[in-house]
């Protein structure tokens, strides 16, 4: 896997995949607002990211009617450097028709426990844990 990242300026940077895809981010500088996620919440979105995908294939190859999986991170980090996270919470919101919620567990404790790479990594520092709600859109 490779990227690149380029400092644009002030605390404003563009990271750009092998794929071509960019995306700005930094901190805000005195000079004006944010410029988009920090690279921590990056971190966060990818750490979610990583586990909605897992949770979607996961009931997608059980034949669950999954409509929607969104995941809510809520973390704290470290005071001094290196600010690692020292808790995550990831807090699961799954839709679709007649849902079997122990298969909806399963698959997020299979994604957060053992197929994404990212929760895999946040474990290291974190105290990682998650929830999920399952709504049924069943006439929705």
């Amino acid at each position: 896997m490779d990227v690149r990242v380029k400092w644009v300026e002030d605390r404003t940077f563009l990271g750009e995949a092998a794929t071509g895809h960019k995306i700005a981010f930094g901190t805000a500088s005195d000079a004006g607002p944010k410029p988009g996620p920090s690279p921590m919440e990056l971190v966060l979105i990818g750490t979610g990211g990583c586990s909605a995908y897992d949770v979607v294939h996961i009931l997608e190859k059980a034949r669950e009617p999954v409509d929607s999986v969104e995941v809510a991170l809520d973390a704290d980090r470290a005071e001094t450097d290196p600010k690692v996270f020292t808790r995550i919470h990831m807090q699961f919101i799954v839709k679709g028709r007649g849902l079997t919620p122990a298969k909806v567990e399963r698959a997020i404790a299979l994604s957060v426990e053992k197929y994404c790479s990212a929760s895999a990594m946040m474990a290291k520092t974190a105290d990682l844990t998650h929830g999920f709600e399952v709504i049924d859109t069943t006439g929705a």
